[in-house]
């Protein structure tokens, strides 16, 4: 094979490669938005808090009985990204977000701070989605602990 035929195999596979990447991105998108559609809330989720404003990631939430499930808007897993149980986590804080983190969030959110054995979280909601948060966790089962304890 001559170079000039190799060199445009590999430039159309190249396209190729790149074409079915963003048609999967723009099909999970659309998926997702779907579960958002579907009764999902808009929320920003954050784990790792050591660096201010840095971190959040928004997608899809879902109540699931004790489970608030959490899809991160573009990710490659067909569950949760994040599975919050409510009688293992406490809201520790609230806080408005600063002026950095209002671009990574729903427009309006509230920033809590979620406590549980092992993970430090933040979530990030409109006023709409954090009174229904609110509900669900003080909703919680009499045996388990009150979500409110931190405060």
């Amino acid at each position: 094979m001559s170079p000039s035929i190799l060199l445009l195999a590999l430039v159309l596979g190249s396209a190729v490669v790149v074409v079915l990447a963003v048609l999967g991105g723009l099909l999970l998108a659309r998926r997702r938005l779907g579960k958002l559609k579907a009764g999902g809330i808009e929320v920003a989720l954050r784990v790792h808090r050591g660096e201010p404003g840095r971190g959040w990631h928004l997608g899809v939430a879902h109540y699931h009985g004790e489970e608030f499930a959490w899809y991160r808007a573009l990710s490659l897993r067909s569950g949760p990204d994040w599975a919050l149980n409510r009688g293992d986590m406490e809201i520790a804080s609230r806080r408005s977000p600063s002026t950095a983190e209002t671009y990574t969030m729903p427009a309006g959110s509230l920033v809590i701070h979620l406590s549980r054995p092992g993970d430090d979280i933040e979530i990030a909601m409109g006023n709409d989605a954090l009174t229904g948060f609110l509900s669900w966790m003080e909703s919680a089962p009499p045996s388990s602990v009150a979500p409110w304890a931190g405060h």
